[in-house]
């Protein structure tokens, strides 16, 4: 590893147990910060209304450290809304939010639009099929943004077991992501959980990152900030355990191709030849070819957009 990122690993690498609740918000009392929760959700009738009644029961009512919390739904066909609105979110449909540009499917599209319906200062992201989940997911994360002024960017790191196998989660961080950080941008070596989807981060940070539409974003938000603030205004909390549901291969395939992609277009912003990706499955005549397009469009940063300048303004 890098000296410098074996240095940054001592100096911003925490524990959410580093950061008592009362502490966390005495300074944001005494900053006047505000912090908004965004929990992207598309079929996570399951789990989602979990996750926002605990967010409300320990950090709303109990401790006054979230002032908003919003589920932005990509077009759900269980009860996701009904069931996130239920447990004491806002619920905004994706398709409402910039209506001028035509939404398009993935995660990152949800994230880059929520930016338009929030309004804390610290905008902390949450995924909706998480299990087990704790609070602590969210004062971890955004705990040291309260407290050190120098950061602007922190991700949950956290074990990922798979089944009953601990710490064989996260299959396309190890295959993928972790050795494309190593080789090209050996500073981030250090971040445990490059690929969650639980991290915070400064408005004044994310307005000005263009934002990969979909499985990309996770890895071309975290390249984009290094660029951008600098790894010493990066950061990652311990905050345990995380449990949600896995896909299966073919689907992590996909992912795989995506942040791949993410990572050349950071590399060379050049042209990908073919950006598709083709799998196989066994069908009533053998293999059969299955192609799929890899995510390709990438948002603007929110700071350019005109609908963004006019709120700010008023």
């Amino acid at each position: 590893m890098l000296e410098e990122a074996e240095r940054w690993l001592s100096r911003r690498s925490w524990s959410v147990a580093d950061r008592p609740l009362d502490r966390l918000t005495a300074a944001k009392k005494a900053s006047g910060t505000s912090v908004s929760v965004v929990l992207p959700a598309l079929d996570e009738a399951e789990t989602v209304g979990a996750i926002v009644a605990e967010i409300r029961r320990e950090l709303v009512e109990k401790a006054p450290l979230v002032d908003e919390l919003v589920v932005i739904d990509s077009g759900s066909r269980d009860r996701t809304a009904e069931v996130a609105r239920e447990a004491g979110a806002r619920v905004v449909h994706r398709d409402e939010i910039l209506p001028r540009i035509p939404a398009v499917p993935g995660k990152g599209e949800v994230l880059w639009r929520s930016l338009l319906v929030t309004g804390g200062d610290i905008v902390a992201f949450i995924d909706a099929d998480l299990k087990e989940f704790s609070a602590d997911f969210v004062s971890g994360i955004v705990g040291p943004l309260l407290t050190e002024p120098d950061v602007d960017f922190v991700k949950a790191m956290y074990d990922r077991p798979l089944g009953s196998a601990a710490g064989q989660g996260g299959r396309v961080t190890e295959l993928m992501a972790r050795p494309l950080l190593n080789m090209h941008w050996p500073q981030l070596a250090g971040f445990v959980q490059p690929l969650g989807g639980e991290y915070a981060a400064r408005r004044s940070l994310l307005e000005r990152l263009p934002f990969p539409v979909g499985y990309g974003v996770e890895l071309g938000l975290l390249v984009d900030a290094l660029h951008t603030v600098g790894l010493d205004a990066l950061a990652q909390v311990d905050v345990g355990v995380r449990r949600h549901r896995h896909q299966d291969g073919q689907a992590l395939g996909r992912m795989a191709a995506a942040i791949y992609r993410t990572a050349q277009l950071r590399l060379a912003r050049g042209h990908l030849v073919r950006p598709e990706l083709t799998q196989f499955e066994r069908g009533e005549h053998g293999f059969e070819p299955r192609t799929y397009s890899v995510d390709t469009e990438e948002r603007p940063p929110m700071a350019d957009i005109a609908e963004y300048a006019a709120r700010r303004v008023a």
